[in-house]
């Protein structure tokens, strides 16, 4: 078990890359737009550059990861990472920061397919949910990480240089991740369905399979022998609709809450609610905190309450927190009260789709074509942030209420379309799944 457990942190540690990136750009955004005179359209295309780059890098896992194996390919998105990193502290201009910071998108979109793919591969059914959580468990870890990372490089009075080592430390654990994947093997349901039966039954039995040589073999023959039909094939409208239907929806309601856009712009958020910069640090530092600490809650209850409770439970609290906060920047509520409906939207969102979707895409869709599936489940989720992210800033110039207004009735859909629409699959094993889901 003790190997197990270091195949599954070692592969959840890209998520906490994967939040770092994500949030560290929150605390850089005011001194860019003074250093480099940056006007908001170009603030948002230096977000949303990354966000490009997680999209190719979201469809492009996908093939490499079903034919190279997760393992390896998440070795490749490590080098992003440290390339990334280091690159965009030394960035010599506007053009070489955003070249950069597309490099770490790549990253993070591959990451956010491969490493879901390889946990519930390898986790067993009956604690997977909380497994593969810790994937999503090490993104608000890594974001938590950013803001206090940001908070503490702040205080540290480097004048226009400050940006540049906010920036540099993702570089510390890209290289530490990289060199852990040294120790890691293939997922054994990959290796089954290439048919290196041995291999797997080996890895099995490493990772503490509760059971003889005898029956670890027919396991691993067993999911080889699933996998050979569809081996030559590829994802389908045909045989997957509706796999392909729940991965894209879900991808796309857990943007249109807003979360990422949230994230990427909180100090703005707070600054134009009138909070100074250190105040706007240390609530931020509060927001990931609160991420934190609702997405270790929901990791305990997600293989007994179900990933579709906590999507209808969160989708409620998303739609009043974000209707609060929409009023409040719109002046129709004091804005001391944003930062509670803003911890208030984290809480829900972090007990719900955040725990969720990376865990629900990665078990619906078959191990021959899983990789896939999760790229186009990431894919659809990076594109949805690259565009709300990117537009953003121009629209909260004209209307601060106006995003929020949005993300609320998203929300409130979201409720309907889960009730309705989104099977539970908690305790299924990978193959059932399959099975139940595929047309």
């Amino acid at each position: 078990m003790a190997f197990l457990f270091l195949s599954i942190a070692t592969a959840a540690l890209a998520g906490l890359l994967f939040g770092f990136d994500t949030a560290v750009i929150a605390g850089v955004t005011g001194d860019l737009r003074t250093v480099m005179n940056l006007s908001p359209g170009a603030v948002g295309v230096t977000v949303s550059s990354a966000l490009v780059g997680t999209c190719v890098g979201a469809l492009g896992a996908g093939g490499p990861g079903d034919r190279y194996g997760s393992r390896d390919c998440l070795r490749v998105m490590a080098l992003l990472y440290l390339i990334s990193g280091v690159g965009a502290a030394l960035a010599w201009d506007w053009p070489s920061l955003v070249f950069f910071r597309f490099i770490g998108g790549l990253g993070i979109g591959g990451s956010s397919v491969l490493a879901p793919v390889y946990i519930a591969e390898i986790a067993p059914p009956q604690r997977r949910g909380a497994l593969v959580g810790l994937f999503q468990m090490n993104i608000v870890l890594g974001i938590l990480v950013a803001y206090l990372s940001n908070y503490l490089v702040g205080g540290l009075d480097l004048g226009d240089a400050e940006w540049r080592w906010k920036l540099a430390v993702t570089a510390v654990p890209s290289a530490v991740f990289l060199i852990l994947l040294a120790f890691i093997p293939n997922s054994p349901r990959w290796l089954a369905v290439k048919g290196r039966v041995e291999e797997a039954a080996t890895v099995l039995r490493r990772m503490g399979a509760p059971a003889g040589d005898t029956a670890v073999r027919a396991l691993a023959a067993g999911a080889g022998a699933a996998g050979a039909g569809q081996e030559a094939g590829r994802l389908s409208w045909r045989h997957h609709r509706r796999p392909i239907l729940l991965a894209v929806g879900l991808a796309l309601f857990n943007q249109f809450s807003g979360i990422n856009a949230i994230l990427y712009y909180l100090n703005d958020i707070f600054a134009a609610a009138g909070f100074a910069k250190v105040s706007a640090d240390l609530q931020s530092v509060a927001v990931g905190a609160t991420n934190l600490a609702f997405t270790g809650i929901a990791m305990t209850v997600i293989d007994r309450a179900g990933r579709r409770t906590l999507l209808l439970t969160g989708a409620v609290g998303m739609t009043l927190s974000l209707a609060a906060a929409a009023l409040i920047l719109s002046g129709m509520g004091s804005a001391a009260y944003l930062i509670w409906a803003l911890l208030g939207f984290i809480a829900s969102f972090a007990f719900s789709q955040g725990a969720v979707i990376w865990v629900y895409i990665a078990e619906i869709f078959p191990t021959a074509v899983r990789a896939r599936g999760q790229s186009l489940g990431s894919a659809t989720h990076w594109l949805a942030n690259a565009f709300l992210s990117g537009v953003f800033p121009l629209v909260a110039t004209y209307s601060k209420g106006a995003p929020f207004y949005l993300f609320a009735a998203m929300m409130a859909l979201q409720f309907v379309v889960v009730l309705l629409f989104f099977p539970e699959t908690k305790r299924v094993s990978l193959e059932e799944m399959a099975g139940q889901l595929e047309s």
